[in-house]
């Protein structure tokens, strides 16, 4: 089977408790994405962002938080 050819590349960055990912859009599809981020501590609210749609050649930033530390932070993709 050929591989799709569909979804930004996306590299997220943790710095203390921000996250920023940086996404590019090398396809001729508009990609939906949108930052997820996971916090450490049990009280800190998790957070989904905004959906950002990125056309072909694209790119944007995508920016979250905790108010402690970040678990973990990841991008999701999907077809507009």
């Amino acid at each position: 089977a050929a591989r799709e050819l569909f979804g930004a590349d996306c590299d997220t960055e943790i710095v203390g408790s921000q996250v920023i990912a940086y996404c590019h859009n090398a396809y001729p599809d508009t990609d939906v994405v949108r930052l997820h981020v996971e916090c450490d501590r049990w009280w800190d609210v998790d957070g989904d962002g905004a959906p950002v749609a990125i056309g072909p050649a694209g790119r944007t930033e995508l920016t979250g938080r905790c108010w402690k530390e970040v678990r973990s932070a990841w991008v999701s993709h999907r077809r507009q």
